[in-house]
């Protein structure tokens, strides 16, 4: 059974920082890509960034260049979020999602998707 859960959400200041990790279960972890989503309350759900594990490559949305990294620990099964700079508009519940061939930031693309976890920027 596939298993992705999130987890390090919480509620920060502006300009502050969190890491998230996504523990993946029940895959050949180094076959799938894992991408980071998040949705806003009225929003539609937006890529955030996406890892790809079989050769590292990596993708992000234009909004958290520079702010945020994605990195993968093969030996734990988990990728990570590294959220630096936070903006008020960073708040949203954050999702990981797995997938063996996904477009790296496009929802529909994605099979397998974790819980969420809660990410509150406070001005």
């Amino acid at each position: 059974e596939v298993q992705l859960v999130e987890s390090g959400g919480g509620l920060v200041q502006a300009g502050g920082s969190l890491r998230l990790s996504c523990a993946a279960s029940g895959f050949t972890f180094d076959d799938y890509a894992i991408g980071w989503f998040r949705q806003a309350p009225v929003k539609e759900r937006e890529g955030v960034s996406c890892i790809i594990n079989s050769d590292g490559s990596t993708y992000y949305a234009d909004s958290v260049k520079g702010r945020f990294t994605i990195s993968s620990d093969h030996a734990k099964n988990t990728v990570y979020l590294q959220m630096n700079s936070l903006k008020p508009e960073d708040t949203a519940v954050y999702y990981c999602a797995a997938d063996s061939n996904p477009r790296p930031l496009y929802s529909l693309s994605y099979d397998y998707w974790g819980q969420g976890t809660q990410v509150t920027v406070s001005s």
